[in-house]
C-alpha cells in the first residue's frame, strides 16, 4: 500500500497533519527533519552552521531514500527536502501520495515562530519565507497528488480531506 508524503513551506502543519493522519489510518509516522537530527545528533540550525546548507541538503537526501522504502506509513518532509532535482525524482519514482499543504505568509506567521531555530529564515524572516515559498511553490505543486489550501482549516479539518482522496487512488 502507498505512503503519504506531506510536503509545503514551514508553518503549514505537515508535522502536525502527519501525525494526526497517521493515528488516523493507523500508520507509523516520520519526520524527516526529527530523523536528521536523530541521525547527524545535531539540531538541523547547528547542521546549518557547522557544516553548511549543502551538507544538510546531502544528508536530507539520504533520509529522504530511507524514508520513502518504508511502506504504509505517513511522512513529513522539511520544507526544502524536495526542491533538490534529485529528491524531485525520487519522490515522483516512490510512487507515494503526495499532499502539498499550502498557506499563506498571514496564516504561516503565528505558527513559524520567526524567532525560533530556522537557518533559512534569518535576517529578515517574512521576506525570506515569502521569497523561499515563490521558488518552491511550483515546485511542490509539480510533485503533489492532491494540493490544500490550509490557512483557515482545523488539522481534523485537513485530515478528513486528505483521506477520501487517498483511498480513492488506492482502489
Amino acid at each position: 500500500m502507498k505512503s503519504i508524503v506531506l510536503i509545503g513551506p514551514p508553518g503549514s502543519g505537515k508535522s502536525t497533519v502527519g501525525k494526526a493522519l497517521a493515528r488516523r489510518l493507523k500508520r507509523s509516522f516520520f519526520d524527516t527533519d526529527s530523523m536528521i537530527e536523530e541521525k547527524s545528533q545535531k539540531k538541523i540550525g547547528e547542521i546549518f552552521v557547522d557544516e553548511g546548507e549543502d551538507a544538510f541538503r546531502n544528508l536530507e537526501y539520504i533520509v529522504l531514500q530511507e524514508v520513502l522504502q518504508l511502506p504504509n506509513c505517513v511522512i513529513s518532509l522539511g520544507g526544502g527536502a524536495p526542491i533538490k532535482e534529485q529528491s524531485q525524482e525520487l519522490i515522483t519514482a516512490s510512487n507515494v501520495f503526495v499532499v502539498f499543504l499550502d498557506i499563506s505568509l498571514a496564516a504561516a506567521a503565528p505558527r513559524v515562530g520567526f524567532n525560533r531555530d530556522r537557518p533559512l529564515l534569518l535576517g529578515n524572516p517574512r521576506a525570506q519565507w515569502q521569497a523561499l515559498n515563490e521558488i518552491r511553490k511550483p515546485i511542490y505543486h509539480s510533485l503533489a497528488t492532491l494540493s490544500i489550501k490550509v490557512d483557515d482549516m482545523k488539522v481534523e479539518e485537513i485530515v478528513s480531506q486528505i483521506i477520501p482522496n487517498f483511498e480513492a487512488v488506492l482502489n
